[in-house]
């Protein structure tokens, strides 16, 4: 009788019988079905990576320009606020990068909107009542290059907060001014 290993389907065919199921020695030896192919090991690994890959050129906080006097950025423009550099504050928007001396900030201030979503509730379901939405302000004031003074509030991600105060009154050498008791909780920690 001629036998034939099948390696992808994990059977052995005699010369015109039917197909015979191999044992796992059989399989083991034939390299067939020993666990996840090749091909699903690279996709798995592709999967997994992607966040860290992603989020590897990531060298700042991603923030939301509520407003302020800042000339050229508008309202609600999404801005990404970084503290790589020893000397300065830079903030990149579409029109072209700003760079704040951390020496010319005058003013750190931190804030804690908290609402009750009652658009879900509405829509969606009344559960939404117990849940509380935190919005997340921090309002830079600093003098500019002509010696006139400026400020913008930010809206900062629950993730990026703390790291951003913290940083920001390490190299600024200010205390961040905290809104309110439930404000300062939230900053800290």
């Amino acid at each position: 009788m001629h036998v034939v290993f099948g390696r992808r389907d994990g059977f052995r065919r005699a010369a015109g019988g039917p197909p015979i199921p191999l044992s796992d020695q059989e399989v083991w030896r034939s390299g067939g079905r020993r666990g996840i192919s090749n091909y699903m090991r690279t996709c798995l690994l592709a999967v997994l990576s992607l966040p860290l890959l992603l989020n590897a050129g990531d060298t700042g906080a991603r923030v939301r320009y509520a407003g302020g006097t800042v000339a050229g950025i508008g309202a609600k423009s999404e801005l990404r606020i970084g503290m790589a550099d020893a000397d300065n504050l830079r903030i990149e928007c579409k029109a072209a990068p700003m760079l704040i001396p951390f020496r010319d900030v005058t003013t750190l201030e931190y804030g804690l909107h908290v609402s009750r979503r009652y658009v879900e509730a509405v829509l969606i379901s009344p559960v939404f009542l117990l849940a509380k939405k935190k919005s997340h302000f921090l309002t830079i004031g600093y003098t500019d290059g002509e010696g006139n003074h400026q400020a913008m509030v930010l809206e900062v991600g629950s993730g990026d907060i703390r790291g951003l105060l913290v940083s920001l009154e390490a190299r600024t050498g200010r205390r961040v001014e905290y809104q309110d008791e439930e404000a300062r909780k939230a900053g800290k920690g």
